[in-house]
């Protein structure tokens, strides 16, 4: 299960309270009433979303560069082509100074085809020892006005230079960034992001040669309707794509210093399926720091390369999809899906996709089990549409394959407002999903990548 979502964006406006702590409900609260929805929260469509990104040649060139260079080839990407400056950064996860010299690129100013109220940004890239890289957002309001520019993340592939971290207490009273999303602190005034541009800085070791190279940057941006239920949608497929399976729970205890271990590692887990279903693993060097041993060390491993030292958990959206980009030749975004049917669309052209969704027992029958926020991944579906999902809360590896509800599922997912076991309103995700994809998709991934808007 993922660590309890409290600094995570609220979605549900003024109604929604932070999620609750502790990820698994008891047996008790999880079988109390559930209140029936207020007459005003009636299904409407899906979330409005646009995705944007630079990740291209002449991407690169199109921006603002200050000591930056784009490099061509088969993956074009940015990298440090002399140093515009030094600075020194106290890491707070560590207490150590050092210097390091940047250079920085910004983005034009991207004007999404829907004002939003939340915008999630996502980056591939490469680090190598002795460099790291900060993405930071710039909105532009719906009224003119200009928001400051916001830290979205400070990553790195590795821990041994800065320890990857989001960024508290981010705010200038009309949004606020929480951990991974900028979120207009009150929709319902009207007020949103009609327009932000992204920045990065590279960072690199004082007198090397050294650079990070990031091969895509962009966000989405989305305005998603408050809602306690979704419309039904009608079953279009039955497919099942062949995905690794791994359980989270047979690492309970290992390595907590990653948020507590493997009870807490549904998103890593899931990574790490779906990493492996494109043919990347980390080699028998990437693991030797794993406990001899440990089964699927590998998961071992995506923990600790997905934690994100503020959150306290390996559950940050982004930094998944940054590690899943560290493989060979994979891209990743983090997005949002309006339906099923949308789900539907990319198991048919063979890609997966890890989901977000909250839920009380009863509200997934075959879980055993709720949650206040978990990831799993979407494998296919059965000749009745049902969900089939590769479920990392699960006792074993081979008990990770399990067959869910289709009206349940796109429910717990899709809504953006849910009630808890003690009747409180609570926050729902609005179909936040991750996707990972080869950088040299087949025509068919192509075009359904194409029309999200993720190429």
């Amino acid at each position: 299960m993922n660590r309890p979502t409290s600094r995570r964006t609220v979605l549900t406006a003024a109604l929604a309270v932070a999620a609750t702590a502790g990820a698994v409900s008891s047996a008790a609260s999880a079988s109390a009433a559930v209140p029936a929805a207020p007459s005003g929260a009636a299904p409407t469509t899906g979330p409005a979303v646009d995705n944007h990104s630079w990740h291209g040649f002449t991407d690169w060139r199109s921006g603002s560069g200050a000591g930056t260079r784009p490099v061509a080839g088969r993956r074009p990407g940015l990298v440090i082509g002399h140093a515009e400056g030094r600075t020194d950064y106290t890491d707070p996860h560590t207490g150590t100074t050092a210097s390091w010299e940047y250079a920085s690129w910004t983005s034009p100013l991207h004007r999404p085809a829907v004002p939003a109220t939340e915008v999630i940004a996502s980056w591939n890239a490469h680090t190598p020892a002795g460099t790291w890289i900060q993405i930071e957002l710039q909105g532009r309001y719906s009224d003119g006005t200009t928001a400051p520019w916001y830290v979205m993340g400070r990553w790195a592939a590795g821990d041994g230079d800065i320890r990857r971290t989001s960024v508290d207490d981010q705010t200038d009273g009309r949004s606020s960034v929480w951990t991974d999303t900028l979120s207009v602190d009150d929709p319902a005034s009207g007020l949103r992001l009609a327009a932000y541009r992204l920045r990065l800085t590279l960072y690199r070791t004082p007198g090397s040669r050294l650079t990070p190279t990031v091969w895509r940057v962009g966000a989405m941006a989305s305005d998603v309707p408050d809602r306690f239920t979704v419309p039904a949608s009608t079953p279009g497929l039955a497919r099942e794509l062949i995905v690794p399976r791994y359980s989270q729970n047979i690492h309970a205890g290992q390595y907590p210093e990653y948020d507590n271990g493997g009870e807490a590692w549904c998103s890593p887990t899931s990574s790490q399926m779906i990493i492996e279903y494109w043919g990347r693993r980390p080699t028998a060097e990437d693991l030797s720091w794993v406990e001899p041993g440990l089964p699927d060390p590998q998961v071992c491993h995506a923990a600790r390369f997905t934690y994100d030292y503020q959150y306290e958990g390996c559950g940050n959206w982004p930094f998944n999809a940054a590690y899943a980009s560290t493989y060979e030749d994979m891209s990743a975004a983090v997005t949002r899906l309006g339906s099923l049917t949308d789900l539907e669309t990319l198991i048919r052209a063979g890609i997966p996709a890890i989901t977000s969704q909250s839920f009380l027992k009863e509200e997934l029958t075959g879980a055993g089990y709720g949650t206040s926020g978990h990831l799993m991944t979407v494998i296919g579906f059965t000749e009745d549409g049902d969900v089939i999902a590769n479920d990392p809360a699960s006792p074993s590896d081979e008990a990770v394959r399990r067959i869910y509800r289709r009206r349940e599922w796109e429910n717990i997912w899709l809504r953006t407002k849910r009630y808890d076991a003690n009747g409180k309103v609570r926050s729902g995700t609005g179909g936040v999903c991750y996707l990972y994809w080869p950088a040299r998709p087949t025509p068919a991934q192509r075009r359904v990548l194409e029309s999200f808007g993720l190429l």
